[in-house]
């Protein structure tokens, strides 16, 4: 385990972690929401610095991120766990069960795995990258050091401090915008939306932004939803934003049927009256 960033010692062991958002209050043996953050005695470990649960060499489409570096591979790693605890979550087996098997590796390895497979960086992916923040932090500033490119593909969810600090390091980011919609964010996703939109804001000032969202039947396909999230875009990052509208297939505790292909092609069609770069995904 490594100590964590951004936490407060409190009274009787408590402590209050600052990462993200949810600004957990973690008593004493007990872990935060994203089940990665540990309270041992009064001071905040991350379990998971340097465990992976995944290494691979992707496409950058893949991310997915299709006007940065196109055509070429970027070497993709992941841990386990997540801020968020969406219901159709389609990575559930790493993000939200924590069953997953991990490996032991370095921040080292990691960007001599990266050159010598001839990837032009690296790309924190699979689960959430935040909450795994000082691994990520670690890994970033010595894959910059060794002339490479960091990709962060987040949904957003950090608080402006440790983001901040982040972003120096960060050259692409492809950024979750799940919905327009407080509601849905509260009850499908157990988070907020405003944060995420302060994250888009932020970074795009800062590095490459990509955005994307998973469009679901009845919970955030609506003409209104599309514009609303079109016209928001165009007003802030600005017109040019890729936005990638994805299809949504039944995963993990969501059992509605697969998002119609005629779904898709509606919201392209409505987000491109205000965006320049919109593609379809999943399908």
């Amino acid at each position: 385990m490594r100590e964590a960033l951004y936490f407060e010692k409190l009274d009787k062991n408590l402590v209050a972690c600052h990462l993200c958002p949810n600004e957990c209050r973690i008593q004493d043996g007990k872990r935060g929401s994203c089940g990665v953050r540990i309270n041992k005695g009064g001071v905040l470990y991350s379990e998971v610095y340097g465990k992976v649960t995944g290494i691979h060499l992707d496409p950058i489409e893949k991310k997915p991120l299709y006007r940065y570096h196109p055509g070429e591979n970027i070497l993709s790693v992941g841990t386990k766990g997540c801020n968020f605890h969406c219901d159709f979550c389609q990575n559930f087996q790493i993000s939200q069960e924590l069953t997953a098997p991990t490996v032991d590796i370095t921040s080292e390895i990691i960007v001599n795995k990266a050159k010598d497979a001839g990837s032009f960086g690296v790309a924190y992916t699979y689960n959430e990258p935040f909450i795994w923040y000082e691994f990520v932090l670690d890994t970033a500033k010595l894959a910059k050091k060794n002339g490479l490119k960091n990709v962060l593909v987040t949904n957003g969810y950090v608080n402006i401090e440790p983001l901040n600090e982040m972003l120096p390091y960060i050259d692409a980011m492809n950024i979750d915008v799940k919905s327009f919609n407080e509601d849905f964010y509260v009850k499908i996703c157990k988070g907020r939306l405003r944060p995420v939109l302060e994250t888009v804001k932020i970074a795009a000032k800062k590095c490459h932004v990509e955005l994307t969202n998973l469009i679901i039947p009845t919970l955030n396909d609506s003409d209104e939803s599309i514009k609303k999230m079109a016209q928001w875009i165009c007003d802030n990052p600005g017109p040019d934003t890729p936005l990638h509208l994805s299809r949504y297939f039944p995963c993990y505790n969501m059992d509605l049927p697969p998002t119609p292909i005629e779904t898709l092609k509606r919201a392209e069609a409505i987000a491109r009256e205000k965006l320049k770069y919109v593609y379809l995904g999943n399908v």
